[in-house]
């Protein structure tokens, strides 16, 4: 019959030694730390993630500007197969009316099929270039999201990882003590002598 005492190591005796307190301090942090450090690393890296990304769609919204532009020529109606069934886009010329008054022309990414014609919304930065539309709430949320979690994952598996180091560190010196004291107490105990 096996019998296990819960927290032995945290009481005073004979038995505990230097390395089975260092052990209980270690799981006990690394508990503490995974319950509670990384999760609020987490939500923090997340925060911050999602406060930066409002701020730069914001300056990016004020610094361009949404314009409706004319696609001049059809797309192709194949749709070449895409991985998960996602809808690819194709590069078309349009042309739009830049802040200056003057026509523009320029190239921007439309669905397959659409036809000559069109009005498409592209977005112009100060110099009536086509540029990228600024990302948008559940763009910015997305990528909070995926830093926050991706930090929270991070931090556990240091945290794991810095304590299973460390548990073994111990529990070598451990196995090398109980080498040491059996080489002292083996002698007396069995008619062998080195």
């Amino acid at each position: 019959m096996r019998t296990r005492v819960f927290g032995w190591r945290w009481r005073r005796n004979s038995l505990r030694r230097r390395c089975d307190v260092v052990d209980a301090w270690c799981v006990l942090v690394a508990g503490i730390l995974l319950l509670a450090g990384a999760p609020l690393a987490g939500v923090a890296a997340g925060w911050r993630t999602y406060d930066v990304g409002r701020a730069e769609a914001a300056a990016q919204r004020a610094a361009l500007r949404p314009v409706r532009a004319v696609l001049l020529a059809d797309t192709p109606r194949a749709v070449p197969a895409a991985p998960g069934g996602a809808r690819r886009s194709v590069p078309a010329p349009v042309r739009w009316t830049g802040s200056d008054g003057r026509p523009r022309t320029d190239l921007t990414r439309v669905p397959w099929g659409t036809r000559g014609g069109a009005v498409i919304d592209v977005w112009t930065d100060a110099r009536d270039r086509i540029v990228r539309a600024p990302a948008g709430a559940s763009a910015v949320c997305q990528r909070a999201v995926a830093v926050g979690l991706s930090t929270m994952v991070g931090a556990a598996l240091a945290v794991w990882i810095a304590c299973s180091r460390l548990r073994r560190s111990a529990e070598r010196r451990r196995l090398d003590a109980w080498a040491r004291e059996w080489a002292l107490t083996e002698p007396g105990w069995t008619r062998r002598t080195a």
